[in-house]
């Protein structure tokens, strides 16, 4: 593995360890959470379009105060599980954090035309801008979850040697690689589960932001789509300017962009993922600035874990707060050909 120490060994909770148990549970398992105490700050894109950044921060905290930028993944919002977990944790541990909530999603619903997508990395970008303009002496790191990790590696990969704002280092954590596996996971027949889940939230957004916005909403509006594909060639597909859903999957899939990426970046990944498939993160060549770390499980932004080892068994949240604090190891190809075969 590309970081082989003892802490990166993920061993899951011996009543979790299924896949599809790590995945529900990580998002449904009880918590008490502590009452919203965020400062908002709107970003305005290029298109008119806005996000929300909600701002946590420690007392005492000054210009020079670390800050995390925690990316949600499709559906979620900075109300989702991992984001209000990250968020208390980083500032009980001195670090300013700022969930985001991309286009039209939670804080950010009716303030954007255009649906969050896999394409939208820009907007990643423009949050990166705006943290550096109110804290010009705070170094920034970003997480990203899922479709956020996603839209990570695409701002990367564009971006190239170039500075985003004061960003210092990724970390993302089971996002998308090639959209046309997810795609055909959803065809399976556990895949359909999850592929029936999304279809429900997403839908419902699609058809809020056509009351909101009637000048883009269609003469009638359809019936729910069966399938997330369906929904990519109807919706996310026109507003992105694609010319169809396969247009859209080749041209915002990130694995052909590891290649170039010149900033470092970790991703986080469990083998026995049900909703994001493994297997493509080695199908395409990583450059030395990509970090790759594979567990055998911990479902999809699960990873829950033994208990007495961690403050809790949310594994996941004590390794980034350890990785916030350690320099990016560049990878050998070594460390790739270690991996390749942890997957066999």
């Amino acid at each position: 593995m590309s970081r082989p120490a003892e802490a990166w060994k993920f061993r899951p909770h011996p009543l979790l360890a299924n896949s599809h148990l790590q995945t529900v549970m990580g998002i449904h398992w009880p918590r008490r959470v502590a009452p919203y105490a965020a400062t908002q700050h709107k970003v305005v894109l290029d298109d008119g379009d806005t996000i929300v950044l909600h701002e946590d921060a420690p007392a005492g905290a000054t210009q020079a105060t670390k800050s995390v930028l925690l990316i949600h993944g499709l559906s979620g919002s900075h109300l989702s599980s991992y984001m209000t977990r990250m968020a208390e944790k980083l500032t009980a541990h001195g670090y300013r954090s700022f969930r985001a909530d991309m286009r039209g999603c939670g804080a950010g619903e009716g303030l954007a035309k255009s649906p969050a997508h896999c394409g939208q990395s820009s907007d990643v970008a423009s949050a990166l801008h705006t943290i550096s303009e109110l804290y010009g002496e705070s170094r920034v790191s970003i997480v990203g979850f899922s479709l956020g990790g996603t839209l990570v590696l695409n701002m990367l990969g564009d971006a190239g040697e170039m500075r985003i704002g004061n960003l210092e280092k990724s970390l993302v954590v089971c996002p998308p690689i090639d959209l046309f596996s997810c795609e055909r996971n959803f065809r399976t027949f556990l895949g359909r589960k999850y592929d029936k889940f999304f279809v429900k939230m997403i839908w419902n957004q699609v058809v809020r932001r056509w009351q909101q916005f009637p000048d883009i909403a269609p003469p009638a509006v359809p019936r729910r789509p069966r399938k997330m594909r369906e929904i990519d060639e109807l919706v996310i597909a026109p507003s992105g300017g694609f010319s169809s859903a396969e247009h859209y999957y080749t041209e915002t899939q990130p694995g052909p962009k590891l290649a170039v990426i010149r900033q470092p970046v970790t991703i986080v990944f469990s083998k026995d993922d049900p909703i994001v498939p493994c297997g493509p993160l080695f199908d395409f060549p990583h450059s030395d600035s990509v970090e790759t770390i594979v567990t055998s499980h911990g479902g999809h932004l699960g990873f829950l874990g033994l208990t007495g080892i961690d403050q809790d068994f949310r594994w996941l949240d004590w390794r980034i707060l350890e990785w916030l604090e350690h320099p990016h190891r560049r990878q050998t190809p070594r460390d790739v050909l270690d991996q390749l075969h942890a997957l066999k």
